[in-house]
């Protein structure tokens, strides 16, 4: 009888262990409000209409609980399409673990109205805007005509096609062999010399000149031809 108490007694403590285990163990649904939290103010300046779905985190899981969660993207990764979101403990116990979700953008974007040739700058006329899922196209798929109007196409497109940045370029305001305006500033100066540009570049990128005496220099262009050169 003694033993059957024994073992009676053996079996309550080892239950009780165990069921002080199982509720140590993380709370599921405070990860996934931290991880929807954080996609949430990730994604709160995107166009259109957002939906996040947040996968299921492991209720069995061995982590220990937490009172101070924190969610993160891995490096060059961002709240766009299917991705892992991190997500650290701060206290009492540092613990990471990851959490897959999806982030669906619906809104409008730009494509062709016909097709457009290679170095065609691009007006008003040659866009028009489309409803779809953002997040089932190219990443960096224009959204607002200003972002297309007055650039230049680099490719081919044809009609119908969205556009993406990747797709455009500033058109040239200096052309290889160009004469240009020179204009160079330094400390308490400036002078304005006639030159030869060496290279195309849009406005604002990085262009050679070579000046009547022979000296090449490198500046930034301007729209009206110009290049800009800053010396220290």
């Amino acid at each position: 009888m003694k033993s059957a108490h024994t073992f009676t007694a053996l079996l309550m403590i080892a239950l009780a262990s165990f069921a002080g285990l199982c509720q140590a163990r993380q709370d599921p649904a405070a990860v996934r409000s931290e991880v929807t939290r954080f996609l949430r103010l990730q994604t709160i300046s995107l166009p259109g209409e957002v939906s996040i779905q947040v996968g299921e985190f492991a209720p069995d899981n061995a982590l220990p609980p937490c009172v101070q969660l924190e969610a993160f993207l891995p490096p060059g990764a961002r709240a766009w399409g299917r991705v892992s979101v991190g997500v650290r403990c701060l206290a009492p116990s540092p613990w990471s673990a990851w959490v897959p979700a999806e982030v669906r953008v619906k809104g409008l974007y730009l494509v062709t109205s016909g097709p457009l040739t290679a170095g065609q700058l691009i007006g008003p006329g040659d866009i028009r805007r489309e409803a779809g899922e953002l997040t089932a196209l190219a990443a960096d798929v224009l959204t607002d005509p200003t972002q297309a109007v007055g650039y230049a196409a680099r490719v081919g497109l044809a009609a119908g096609r969205p556009l993406a940045a990747s797709h455009l370029r500033l058109p040239p305001v200096v052309v290889q062999g160009q004469p240009v305006k020179v204009v160079t500033r330094g400390g308490g100066f400036q002078v304005t010399n006639d030159g030869t540009a060496l290279s195309t570049a849009g406005d604002g990128q990085a262009a050679q000149v070579r000046l009547s005496s022979g000296q090449v220099l490198r500046g930034t262009a301007r729209n009206g031809g110009v290049v800009e050169v800053t010396l220290p």
